[in-house]
């Protein structure tokens, strides 16, 4: 496998941090005392919600210094990894148009690195390492310097290792250069993220031996008698058997969950919980950041309407919802405007819902607000299925016309594109929605597709773009409630790249759950060929999920223009999420050459589903 992000060691999480490792720390250069290493600290702990603000960094020359650090989120004492001793790490604040420098040091005893998420900025400062740098050694150092081109509300995270899950995550806010579009009168940071006591080594080997490890909503004889009452005997058997055919489980909606989670909010745990003043009348401004490891979030604030200013950073036209789901990696910026003198709840409960990270805003710290219920646990269905109106293959049948058709009528990526490239008389052929327009793409699976690497296929996917997402969908006429969905989302300046895309990229994301693999058409990163774009060139990529579980897809480097049927206002993300069996689209100018990373952002989804985005000269 390539030398890439992932590493046989973290034990950052291990209380048990052994004496050996700790002492290789030191000896690979790291300081003497352990004081400096945090270790001599306190453990933090979510105790006082005020104190426990993240610091803030400003100005162009930052010292950063990654080391370890006891916590206690659950009564139990564990080691961190941490940046500045900070968990989440510092919120580094700058302005657009500015050129920074970071100097990072490393004071773990492994290697480690800091990717800026959702910046644009020259390949080698992107912090991959086994792309752009080789990472930063234990007890040295490395300067990040690049110039901010944008403005907005990102992140900041290692991508070595399994250290993300152990604490190293920070915000960033970049103030425009000119006037802000949006009016507020007081600013928070909203950072949401997943902690386990366990080792993520531990996690992910159970998790290879039994998926469904830490799912303990699976279906009863409660749910059972449930569904005969509604549906039937012999329905409710066809369903059964279905599902057992396939080896799967209608409840499988997340892989680790709050039973081995605790869910945070700014470094809080939900007890006592993250608290925001504000006075009343005042417009805040949240940004909300999912820096956690594998949990999707869906967030709404009782008694308070959120109005969308901002989606990765970027800003959209304002859009007022009750409601809003956070993949892996997003962020939203919103508007709310308390009219009373009361508490409010930010409420962020998991997709499973096995748990919530909680926060309240208030004029007064005495106050409180009520937790709410959390919504019942989403059942999956035959859309999540990618079934559509149609049949749909079952675990172990192979259709042999769609292989037929797949091996005579598609190719790789990289064929693909010098396909396109070459021969003018097949493009002139090919139909290619215009840019921005939601297409309704021919599904074809690749051969790579039919094997032990994928238990399932998505035969009728449908478009994912007006669907807030299992668990969401009926929130409307339930409980009255607006859910954010992609199609509400409009860039709020015009489209900079109107071009039509030359030519089109079918990824379809694959996995075998029971096995617990993943992997891009079938084929995981350790097998797979880079994915070549040509400087310049405007590209359509197609992702399809073939599977029934939510993947965010961040591409490093580049924007994925969402396509939401209004080319003049074509938002802009870094993150995308695919819903279980649908398809989403979005368009890619290749304007930064190098190599790039393009992968779920579910930390053990990723080794498996990644791709190397390769830019080159044409």
């Amino acid at each position: 496998m390539r030398s890439l992000h992932f590493s046989k060691h973290s034990p950052e999480t291990e209380a048990g941090l052994t004496r050996r490792q700790f002492v290789t720390g030191i000896g690979a250069g790291l300081s003497a005392a352990a004081g400096l290493m945090g270790l001599g600290y306190p453990a933090l702990a979510a105790t006082n919600p005020i104190a426990m603000q993240p610091k803030v960094l400003a100005g162009d020359q930052l010292s950063l210094n990654i080391g370890y650090q006891k916590v206690n989120f659950t009564g139990k004492e564990r080691i961190a990894t941490t940046i500045n001793g900070s968990l989440p790490a510092p919120t580094l604040r700058w302005k657009e148009g500015d050129r920074v420098r970071i100097k990072v040091s490393n004071q773990l005893a492994h290697d480690s690195s800091i990717h800026w998420h959702g910046l644009i900025l020259p390949t080698e400062m992107d912090g991959v390492p086994g792309f752009s740098f080789d990472g930063i050694k234990p007890g040295q150092s490395f300067d990040y310097e690049f110039p901010l081109l944008q403005n907005g509300t990102y992140w900041y995270h290692s991508h070595s290792g399994y250290q993300e899950q152990t604490g190293m995550y920070g915000a960033i806010i970049i103030d425009p250069k000119d006037n802000d579009p949006v009016a507020y009168d007081r600013d928070y940071v909203v950072q949401l993220s997943d902690w386990s006591d366990e080792a993520p080594e531990k996690v992910f080997a159970k998790l290879k031996k039994k998926s469904h490890y830490y799912n303990f909503q699976e279906r009863t004889a409660v749910d059972l008698l449930r569904d005969i009452r509604d549906k039937g005997v012999a329905k409710t058997f066809q369903d059964r058997a279905m599902w057992n055919q396939m080896r799967m489980s209608d409840r499988d909606i997340a892989d680790v969950t709050g039973y081995t989670y605790t869910f945070l909010m700014n470094g809080i745990t939900p007890e006592p919980g993250w608290a925001g003043l504000f006075k009343r009348g005042e417009k805040i401004r949240l940004r909300f950041i999912n820096a956690a490891a594998m949990t999707i979030f869906d967030i709404r604030i009782p008694g308070l309407k959120m109005t969308v200013v901002a989606s990765d950073g970027q800003y959209v036209e304002p859009v007022t919802v009750d409601e809003l789901r956070i993949g892996v990696a997003e962020t939203y910026d919103v508007i709310v405007g308390p009219s009373d003198n009361q508490a409010y709840t930010v409420f962020a409960q998991t997709i499973d819902r096995s748990g919530y990270a909680r926060g309240t805003l208030t004029p007064d710290l005495s106050l409180k607000a009520d937790v709410p219920d959390m919504d019942p646990t989403p059942v999956l269905g035959h859309r999540d299925m990618g079934m559509g109106t149609h049949a749909h293959h079952m675990h172990g049948m192979h259709d042999q016309h769609a292989m037929h058709n797949a091996n005579t009528n598609i190719m790789t990526n990289t064929e693909a594109m010098d396909h396109s490239a070459h021969s003018k008389h097949q493009h002139h052929h090919q139909t290619i929605t215009p840019a921005g327009i939601v297409s309704n793409p021919k599904i074809i699976h690749l051969p790579s597709e039919f094997g032990p690497q994928v238990d399932m296929r998505a035969e009728a996917p449908v478009n994912g773009l007006n669907d807030p997402g299992i668990g969401l969908r009926d929130h409307m006429r339930l409980y009255g409630r607006k859910v954010l969905t992609y199609a509400d989302l409009h860039n709020l300046y015009s489209t900079v790249d109107k071009r039509d895309p030359e030519r089109e990229i079918q990824l379809h994301l694959t996995g075998n759950m029971s096995r617990y693999m993943w992997s891009m058409n079938g084929i995981p990163f350790a097998d797979a060929e880079p994915l070549i774009l040509k400087y310049g060139e405007r590209v359509r990529i197609v992702l399809v999920n073939d599977t029934m579980m939510t993947h965010p897809i961040h591409l490093h480097g580049m924007w994925s223009e969402l396509e939401t049927g209004v080319p003049e206002k074509i938002p802009r993300k870094h993150t995308v999420i695919v819903q279980p069996g649908s398809t989403i689209s979005y368009l890619v100018t290749a304007d930064a050459i190098g190599r790039w990373a393009y992968h779920c952002h579910l930390m053990y989804h990723m080794m498996g589903m990644f791709r190397e985005v390769r830019v080159v000269k044409a």
